[in-house]
């Protein structure tokens, strides 16, 4: 199996499956020989490992909604919208939003982009740069009808637990919101 590997500030393909815990680097930068390392002596020097084994993708769920823009996007994008259904406790300073379930830690999200009754894009801070999540509101051309559509980052194995999940959050958005 080949991964990308980040030690001694350079950038290795490892190829894993070497006896005993030992592991053939070979430098993104053609090197044909490669380098034997001992992946546990790496973790105990506490040097910096990037393991890229699964990268998460992108995905979309959409959900009817019987409101106006203007009422959904109240509910998307201020700390007490978001409280109604979304967290437990949610609470912003400028464009961070702490997040909390059940009494845990706070996670933050940064507001990316934001188009008022349009959509908000959040960024959670411990994620990589490029992941996202984002809820964005749509008008049906056939029908009229308000169309939220959530976007956001998964492993590909694990998309349809996470669209579940995001059923079960919607399901407690359309219960506050009376749809």
């Amino acid at each position: 199996m080949l991964c990308l590997l980040k030690y001694a500030e350079k950038e290795y393909y490892f190829i894993r499956g070497i006896k005993y815990g030992f592991f053939k680097l070979i430098n993104k930068k053609n090197d044909k020989y490669g380098l034997l390392v001992n992946l546990f002596s790496i973790i105990a020097d506490n040097d910096f490992i990037n393991m890229k084994m699964s990268k998460k993708v992108q995905y979309t769920v959409e959900y009817p909604v019987r409101c106006s823009p203007a009422i959904l996007y109240e509910f998307l994008s201020t700390s007490s919208g978001l409280q109604e259904w979304f967290a437990d406790k949610v609470e912003d300073e400028g464009d961070v939003f702490s997040f909390s379930w059940s009494g845990g830690a706070a996670e933050e999200a940064k507001v990316l982009e934001t188009e008022e009754n349009r959509f908000i894009k959040f960024h959670w801070l411990d994620s990589p740069e490029e992941e996202f999540f984002q809820f964005s509101i749509e008008k049906s051309e056939v029908t009229n009808q308000t169309i939220l559509v959530i976007s956001d980052f998964a492993e590909k194995k694990e998309i349809k637990d996470q669209s579940q999940l995001w059923e079960t959050q919607v399901k407690d958005l359309f219960h506050r919101l009376g749809s």
